[in-house]
């Protein structure tokens, strides 16, 4: 019998496959292995969303009946996700196989960890009593959306700071690559559209907070520090529109932003503990 367990086992070693693709199609400069990193992540897709929707109803079968959003190893499930949904748009509009290295490595990742981590629960648990609302699936929703964008965008923010400093010759690894104008625009978009539903995340979650606990903000570490990388990423698209940054600067900063994204999720959760840690109920 098919479980979701087995097609998100199936999901990960999937992943590092089109990982694999990504890259070797970049070394060896060859667009064809690149093509087929993209049949793997697009099939990869399929199959975790067919994980995501059986686990859901799993819970059902068991009598707990709530969406797999609820804890660290479902989150990184939907992380891992929606990260590759991003990209596979992106890349569906821009035909630019190559950024896909980071993207899937990031997927890859983000299940290899909730796999194999011994600190990772992946049974169905019970809701705990805060989590029993709808305002779980639009909060966790909307903010992974926004954390997947800045993925995207951090990898792009690595393509371009390496390909600024290095000259290749013609044919290199290079000629794969969005030039520059391309990939700082890219950036800005990816940045743009995760900033937007960062925002969405924190205004779903403010409405649920004050449902859960009474106050609409708290003060509580993982709320902190996602107003902390709200700015960042808002002094970006500040700078970027009002002062004209460009390049560089924008790229340095997108990767100061995912390194606030990966603290909020990992480093509050587990060192700061609070309302949100997942340390509690992994």
């Amino acid at each position: 019998m098919i479980t979701s367990s087995i097609l998100l086992a199936i999901t990960t070693f999937a992943y590092l496959l089109c990982a694999l693709l990504y890259l070797s199609g970049v070394i060896f400069h060859r667009r064809t292995i690149m093509l087929w990193g993209s049949v793997t992540g697009a099939a990869t897709l399929a199959i975790q969303m067919a994980g995501i929707i059986l686990r859901w109803w799993e819970s059902y079968q068991i009598g707990y009946g709530h969406a797999p959003l609820s804890n660290l190893y479902e989150s990184l499930v939907f992380a891992a996700w929606a990260i590759m949904l991003i990209y596979l748009i992106m890349e569906y509009r821009t035909k630019q196989r190559a950024l896909g290295v980071f993207p899937s490595l990031f997927a890859f990742l983000a299940m290899a960890y909730a796999s194999f981590s011994t600190g990772v629960n992946s049974k169905i648990q019970p809701l705990l009593p805060a989590l029993k609302s709808n305002w779980l699936i639009a909060h966790v929703v909307t903010c992974f959306l926004g954390y997947a964008a800045f993925a995207v965008s951090f990898g792009i923010s690595i393509f371009y700071i390496v390909r600024q400093s290095r000259q290749e010759p013609s044919g290199g690894a290079h000629s794969l690559l969005p030039d520059l104008r391309q990939l700082d625009e890219l950036n800005y978009q990816m940045v743009l559209f995760g900033f937007l539903w960062l925002s969405l995340g924190i205004i779903t979650g403010s409405v649920w907070a004050d449902l859960a606990w009474g106050a609409y903000w708290s003060w509580d570490p993982k709320e902190t520090w996602s107003l902390i990388t709200w700015l960042i990423y808002a002094a970006l698209l500040h700078a970027r529109t009002v002062k004209g940054w460009r390049g560089n600067r924008v790229a340095w900063l997108s990767i100061i932003g995912f390194c606030c994204v990966l603290f909020t999720y990992f480093g509050v959760n587990f060192l700061l503990g609070g309302l949100h840690s997942y340390a509690n109920m992994k």
